[in-house]
């Protein structure tokens, strides 16, 4: 079967290319073993020679040890090996490998020669392969993918998150005529659009292609730059034409100036121009590249906001993890469309994709759905002093892979890394310079876990990002009032964003009894005190510009394979929605009802359905008016308008004994909206979390 699938592939560079660069899924027929691996010679080759698992890509072996247990799971070595037919016809072709993410470092072998190296889990890389093909015959690929912790890779330990191990994106065969748009810059599309001086009235827009010729000899040619709208009419062309040089890289750039561009606007209206990228030969087209084009001006201004084409636009900011429950990091395009849903029906307007960079085909969906995104590296957490090269590379990687990403507005140089302090602050302003030189357009930002902006680590980038714990990790929830507003007084001018804040919460936790601070030690982590704290907090965060976008950790919980909490082992909880996706807690409900557009009404604490008090209290969310609460059929009275103007609240609300039934309602637009949910109550009861209030900074693991 795969010799008549080689077959027909063949049958299309026959016929006459119609297809000038061939990219097809790699991702079938692999086989896997897992390590460890003796290091006695025989014992390794009859490992080598035993059983071998099939699988497909994408595939990690960590899927379920780095979620279910504390400290224990496999990080080393596992090997894939594919067979691969390569037809005759592409002996005169050029063939490449593109991984989009091996965790974390990969050798590919073909034929048992070393084809090329990576080191990094999550961003992409391509490998020519064609020299070292047979044509016409059977071919062997293999991959050695490698975890283990180093401390000259970037995350240099598993501690905030896990790096699932294996080729866990997809593979892709690509192939090209012996001129091509270069595959192979930092596994780039090979050409860079950028905008400037964007405004309604017109925008200049230049695009750069880097065109690669593999034979011995110049090659006439002709480059076309073309823009497209999004129903395929053409706006603009430009050709040139000229001999491609066999020596080295070349780069050549098309400039345009588009009058009445039609802006991309953000969730309002995410319009996509098509740039369409073609090198000819002899009349025919020899490769094709097509990329996005959203014309967009992003700016911040210091104590004011976040500015979209001019326009004040609200930053509705989560951080997103890209694991699933018993998938790890193994995601298909279905499961980027899911979170992608999630996030937006929260009525998120912007994304920080933490703590690495995800994938292509994810920042490619927020183009088209209008979230502004944050994309960053992962260094994070820990600093050994010999990750600098790494961190660099990483950096390069990701801004040439994903330039041409409207919805990308910073790169993210570190979070949460600190000693040496000189060490770490050079590092930062080194990657600040990098991203400077790579990409001048879009900002920097780097994340610091302490709350005050003279850290020695700070101002190495263009933003300055604080996440803050109140009330969890550090103070009490209401101390988020003094920390911004001491900000704002003494640093005026500084670019802030809070960029991550929240509490765990355990669903089958709950309690009525709350205070201001909690023992973030023990195992009890209720869903109300997470509730508790965002509603206090987002009503902070909404009364202040100053904080230019806001970050709630995080929308789904998510694998800490090195933590042990909450009742859960390797769980962190602080998710709106459970690892499952099955589950979203009050806090997602809080959220929607302050952001959304769409109808909201929500009655509060459904899971603390077993009631410790007799009389207690009601909250509803209600973005569509104030609503009517019903308890046993009676009509509660005494509503008071809480935090924000979703935020309802009955004080001193008497139960009955045995079963309560809470129904909430409201008229709006000619509809009614309802939400019910029962309690039960059985006696006075007391599940009180222990109240510990650090008074010292937290400033992260």
């Amino acid at each position: 079967m795969k010799k008549i699938m080689s077959l027909l592939l063949a049958a299309l560079f026959v016929a006459g290319s119609a297809v000038a660069r061939d990219v097809t899924s790699f991702n079938t027929g692999w086989e896997f073993k897992k390590g460890p691996f003796a290091t006695d010679a025989m014992k390794a080759a009859n490992q080598w020679e035993g059983k071998w698992d099939a699988v497909e890509i994408p595939h990690t072996w960590n899927a379920k040890d780095m979620q279910l247990q504390y400290n224990n799971f496999y990080e080393g070595v596992g090997y894939y090996k594919k067979k691969y037919f390569c037809p005759a016809e592409m002996k005169d072709k050029r063939v490449f490998l593109r991984f989009e993410g091996v965790g974390s470092c990969a050798e590919v072998y073909v034929n048992g020669k070393l084809a090329g190296t990576h080191k990094g889990g999550y961003s992409a890389f391509a490998i020519e392969i064609g020299t070292a093909l047979k044509a016409g015959a059977e071919n062997e690929i293999v991959v050695k993918a490698d975890n283990q912790a180093r401390p000259d890779v970037i995350p240099v330990n598993h501690v905030l998150f896990g790096v699932y191990g294996g080729i866990y994106r997809p593979v892709w065969l690509v192939v090209t005529g012996k001129s091509n748009i270069t595959v192979t810059d930092c596994a780039s599309p090979g050409v860079y659009v950028t905008q400037k001086n964007v405004s309604k009235r017109s925008a200049d827009v230049t695009v750069k292609v880097k065109l690669d010729n593999a034979s011995l000899q110049p090659v006439p040619v002709t480059l076309e730059n073309t823009i497209y709208t999004r129903e395929g009419k053409k706006v603009a062309m430009h050709k040139q034409s000229f001999d491609l040089t066999p020596q080295g890289t070349q780069t050549y750039t098309s400039t345009f100036k588009l009058s009445n561009p039609h802006l991309w606007q953000g969730r309002k209206d995410p319009y996509l121009y098509k740039v369409v990228s073609r090198l000819m030969q002899d009349g025919k087209m020899i490769d094709e590249v097509v990329q996005p084009l959203g014309v967009r001006k992003y700016e911040i201004v210091a104590g004011k906001g976040f500015y979209l084409n001019g326009e004040k636009y609200p930053m509705y900011g989560v951080c997103r993890h890209q694991d699933w429950w018993e998938l790890g990091s193994a995601l298909k395009n279905e499961n980027h469309d899911s979170d992608l849903a999630t996030i937006m029906d929260v009525g998120a307007t912007t994304v920080r994709f933490a703590h690495y960079q995800q994938s292509d085909y994810l920042y490619s969906r927020c183009d088209s759905l209008g979230l502004i995104i944050w994309a960053e590296i992962p260094f994070v957490n820990r600093v050994t002093g010999y990750e600098a090269e790494n961190a660099q590379s990483q950096l390069r990687e990701m801004i040439r892979q994903s330039f041409n990403h409207p919805s990308i507005y910073v790169w993210g140089l570190h979070n949460e890394v600190y000693h040496p302090h000189e060490y770490t602050a050079q590092l930062t302003a080194s990657l600040h310079d990098l991203a400077k030189t790579e990409d001048p357009d879009r900002y920097t930002v780097s994340v610091n876990g302490y709350g005050h902006m003279e850290h020695p680590v700070n101002l190495n980038a263009d933003i300055q990002g604080m996440n803050r714990y109140f009330g969890w990790y550090e103070k009490k929830i209401q101390d988020i009032d003094a920390w911004v507003e001491g900000l704002e007084k003494e640093y005026p001018h500084q670019k802030l964003m809070l960029t991550e804040y929240g509490a765990d919460a355990n669903i089958h936790h709950q309690t009525e009894y709350l205070g201001q601070s909690l023992n973030w030690t023990k195992p009890y982590y209720p869903e109300t005190f997470q509730t508790k704290t965002h509603e206090y907090q987002w009503s902070v965060i909404a009364k202040h510009p100053y904080i230019v976008a806001s970050y709630l950790w995080n929308t789904f919980d998510f694998a800490t394979p090195m933590a042990n909490r909450g009742g859960v082992p390797a769980r962190n909880m602080k998710g709106l929605v459970t690892f499952d996706r099955k589950t979203k807690k009050d806090s997602y409900f809080w959220y929607k009802a302050n952001w959304s557009e769409e109808p909201v009404l929500y009655l509060t604490q459904r899971r603390n359905a077993e009631r410790e008090k007799k009389e207690t209290s009601v909250t509803v969310y209600s973005n569509i008016g104030t609503p009517k609460v019903f308890l046993n059929g009676e009509e509660l009275q005494g509503i008071r308008r809480g935090y924000t103007d979703v935020h309802y609240v009955f004080d001193r609300v008497t139960l009955s004994n045995g079963k309560n039934i809470l129904k909430a309602v409201v008229s709006h637009n000619g509809k009614e909206y309802a939400d019910e949910i029962e309690w039960n109550y059985s006696g006075e009861k007391n599940r009180e979390t222990e109240a510990y209030e650090n008074r010292k900074e937290h400033s992260g693991f």
